[in-house]
């Protein structure tokens, strides 16, 4: 038995990369999946995979997350479990960055986290047992040179799960944070690109020498997911392979 037997779970940004492994690793767990992502191909394909369903939703536009809920809803009849790992970002100095670009990478990781846990935490609540994962970044606890936007954003992230999971705690309704340091997924390789030099100083930097993998994050997830951790709500935890330490 996994210890998410008959939950219902909806992964964002579960295309790719970390999603992918986390989306993977709930199945495992029997966990019933829910893949989205903005791109519908990659959610279809990881639902394919976990023997789940795929749905194109664009966690930063409010209709398409009350859409994608009211699916789970009508075709689950419950949702159980939320990670939110969609994320995105534009890298280089604040002071050079372009306005235009601001509102997307608060759109999707901060507004993203918002949006869903609007739509969800209600029924979650009425059932009286549901549990949150939100995806953070240590960006968002110690700040990232050249990654000053998405910082902001995905610290605001690491407030508002601490504030949801006071207001929810009397539901029984659970919420922690995960905080990816250098993960090696499409994202990080489209920051490092062309600069070998940042890759290995980034490596070099991380006490056990290697950058995370997404493999790496799936299973804390997993965990915080699970009734196995029933007595642990509020909290933010780093894999970052000891880049930072609390």
């Amino acid at each position: 038995m996994g210890r998410l037997d008959g939950d219902i779970a909806i992964v964002t940004g579960a295309g790719r990369g970390i999603g992918r492994a986390i989306a993977e690793t709930l199945a495992a767990e029997g966990a019933t999946v829910v893949a989205t992502d903005l791109d519908e191909a990659t959610a279809k394909d990881t639902a394919a995979a976990v023997g789940g369903l795929g749905i194109a939703a664009d966690v930063s536009d409010r209709a398409s997350v009350d859409a994608m809920v009211a699916r789970v809803r009508s075709e689950h009849g419950r949702i159980d479990v939320l990670v939110n790992n969609a994320g995105y970002d534009v890298v280089g100095p604040f002071v050079s960055s372009d306005p235009a670009t601001w509102d997307r990478i608060v759109g999707i990781n901060l507004y993203g986290v918002l949006n869903t846990c609007h739509a969800v935490l209600p029924g979650m609540a009425e059932q009286g047992r549901g549990s949150v994962v939100n995806l953070a970044s240590d960006a968002g606890r110690v700040g990232s040179s050249g990654e000053a936007v998405y910082s902001a954003a995905k610290g605001g992230v690491i407030a508002f799960t601490k504030t949801i999971a006071r207001e929810m705690a009397r539901y029984s309704v659970r919420a922690n944070c995960v905080c990816p340091g250098p993960t090696d997924t499409a994202l990080f390789a489209s920051v490092v690109e062309g600069n070998d030099k940042l890759r290995d100083a980034l490596v070099k930097a991380i006490p056990m020498r290697r950058l995370g993998q997404p493999t790496d994050l799936a299973p804390l997830v997993a965990f915080l997911a699970s009734d196995d951790a029933g007595f642990i709500t509020g909290q933010t935890v780093s894999v970052s392979g000891g880049l930072s330490m609390s």
